[in-house]
């Protein structure tokens, strides 16, 4: 089983629901190594210096922004954080807009929320409600370190949580030359109109996302397979064991909250986990530091021992009879 992204709260008016943020996609490209075709060795890529071409370690490498050709301003890790939010374990409903009123442009992926332990009456209330008023819940989300616009929608026995994009990121129509104007304007006919029509008719059906699969995937994992097979080789990949997760919530008044959110008519915001306190390790004990009177003995016998050693050097050293 997948592990979470991160576990925390979704968070609409006074309301927190304990949550896991799972992955809502599956990537199935065929990913490839470049190998040496003189003798099939993986080929490496290494950090150089423009300049002088010596590779450069990770420690002595920064982070810079390109603000004019060939001028940079370096940032390090303090200005990154400083610009992170601070909340990373909470998605944090802002407000609600109907389903249609978002443009198919704005999605770009999706996640699962995954109610924790005693926390599905919150999950399934936020659920159904959405559900039956057709309405979209608008939040803000970190992913590992940077902040998402985001939307909360019902989809099935789940509640979904798809990225948005910024209206920044998207390219304005009107910067490309599109046809406009009427149907008479470039002489289309009622009846090729109609022909359109029927023809979309008769190709038309029911959506069923399951009739459609990523044929050049499968007939390259086909060749994949025959090749594997006439080198004899195979390989195997095991799954790490997925994490336990447990967020639990107490039982509480959903009335009551509901009617205190309705009442206050603004968003509050969950309340941020305490820090928990780092204890510090108690340091090591020092030795006791000798006495004057210990002191002085050992100087005293240091004295001792170097005279004795110079008288022997200079006694005679008799020959054998």
């Amino acid at each position: 089983m997948a592990r979470p992204i991160w576990t925390g709260t979704l968070s609409f008016g006074l309301l927190n629901v304990p949550v896991s943020l799972m992955s809502g996609e599956r990537k199935t490209d065929l990913s490839f190594r470049m190998l040496d075709s003189r003798d099939r060795k993986p080929i490496r890529f290494e950090r150089v210096n423009a300049d002088t071409g010596e590779e450069v370690p990770w420690k002595d490498i920064v982070k810079a922004f390109e603000y004019d050709k060939g001028s940079y301003v370096v940032l390090d890790e303090a200005d990154i954080k400083s610009a992170a939010p601070e909340s990373h374990e909470t998605v944090e409903v802002e407000s609600f807009v109907d389903a249609s009123q978002i443009d198919p442009r704005y999605f770009e992926k999706p996640y699962l929320l995954v109610p924790g332990k005693k926390a599905e009456k919150g999950y399934v209330l936020l659920r159904e409600t959405l559900r039956s008023t057709g309405k979209v819940g608008i939040a803000r989300v970190v992913v590992r370190t940077r902040e998402y616009l985001c939307a909360v929608m019902p989809h099935e026995h789940a509640l979904v949580l798809l990225i948005l994009r910024y209206p920044q990121e998207l390219v304005d129509p009107e910067e490309h030359k599109l046809p406009t104007g009427s149907l008479a304007d470039y002489r289309i006919s009622s009846k090729e109109t109609a022909m359109a029509e029927q023809l979309i008719e008769s190709m038309s059906g029911e959506w069923k996302p399951d009739d459609y699969h990523d044929e050049f995937r499968e007939r390259l994992q086909a060749v994949l397979t025959k090749r594997i097979k006439q080198k004899g080789g195979t390989t195997t990949v095991e799954d790490e064991p997925a994490a336990p997760h447990d967020a639990t919530t107490n039982v509480v008044d959903f009335m009551s909250l509901l009617q205190k959110s309705l009442d206050a008519k603004k968003r509050t915001p969950a309340k941020k986990t305490a820090v928990s306190k780092v204890v510090k390790k108690a340091a090591p004990a020092k030795k006791a530091a000798p006495t004057k009177k210990a002191a002085k003995a050992t100087r005293s016998a240091s004295k001792t021992a170097k005279a004795t050693k110079k008288a022997a050097k200079r006694a005679p050293t008799r020959k054998a009879g």
